[in-house]
């Protein structure tokens, strides 16, 4: 038995359970309410994190805790650090577009070492823990196999978002290098590489609890998770993710 196991079939059972209270809210015409930096929240969102917090808190007392929806639970002398997304894409989740996931991660003395993402409206999860492999479902997950960048899927969320954080450049050499462009994909942009199903998933702007759980995830696929340099890491304010073999060509186009 890995020793990360017992935290990972804690966190698929967190991860599963919130993403059934959010499909109560799920297409309902809940409200959101605005957050200073514009983005939206719902009621949905807050009681889907405080049911994580609340069960990680009983379980895993000195553990610390970081969510989207209510901040920092620091614990004195921590080296466990829990990483909660109630629901990443809360755009698609208030227009009823079923591309939103409940994301949680678990860092152990800075290393991300399991992640679970689970889309409930679209029934689908994707689990990984260091040394398990990644699954999908229940079956094994691995990223594509396509060699030809010219033939490659590239996901990404909003392609104004590019331009706005200075890396419009980089982004149009990207666009121009791959055969298609997926957009609205939020965090489901990385299920969609862990699973073979797109090539690349670029954000320009990344939160650390929009991406927890990824770095195991893209790892256990057989891919790369971390910044646009190369770098493993939930915490260098940008993302991409793709197979190892296009990894070198794609990090050669951001970075040209």
């Amino acid at each position: 038995m890995n020793q990360f196991d017992s935290y990972l079939e804690f966190a698929k059972q967190l991860a599963w359970d919130a993403g059934r209270l959010t499909l109560g809210y799920f297409q309902s015409g809940v409200r959101p309410d605005w957050k200073e930096d514009d983005s939206p929240v719902t009621i949905a969102d807050r009681e889907a994190e405080l049911l994580i917090r609340k069960r990680i808190e009983a379980k895993y007392p000195q553990h610390a805790i970081v969510g989207e929806e209510f901040g920092l639970q620091e614990t004195e002398g921590a080296t466990h650090r829990w990483f909660i997304d109630p629901i990443d894409g809360t755009k698609s989740f208030i227009r009823g577009v079923p591309l939103y996931g409940v994301l949680i991660g678990l860092e152990i003395e800075g290393v991300v070492q399991v992640g679970v993402a689970n889309f409930p409206a679209l029934n689908e999860m994707v689990w990984a823990a260091t040394g398990s492999g990644c699954w999908w479902n229940g079956r094994r997950a691995q990223v594509s196999q396509q060699t030809d960048m010219s033939k490659s899927v590239v996901a990404h969320i909003d392609t104004a978002s590019f331009e706005r954080w200075g890396k419009g450049e980089a982004w149009q050499r990207l666009q121009q290098a791959s055969y298609y462009n997926a957009g609205w994909c939020d965090a489901y942009g990385y299920l969609l590489v862990a699973t073979g199903r797109a090539e690349v998933m670029v954000d320009p702007i990344m939160n650390v609890w929009d991406c927890a759980p990824f770095p195991p995830i893209l790892q256990e696929a057989g891919g790369y998770f971390g910044d646009w340099k190369g770098n493993v890491s939930i915490h260098a304010a940008e993302a991409m993710a793709t197979s190892r073999v296009l990894l070198p060509e794609v990090l050669a186009i951001l970075n040209q």
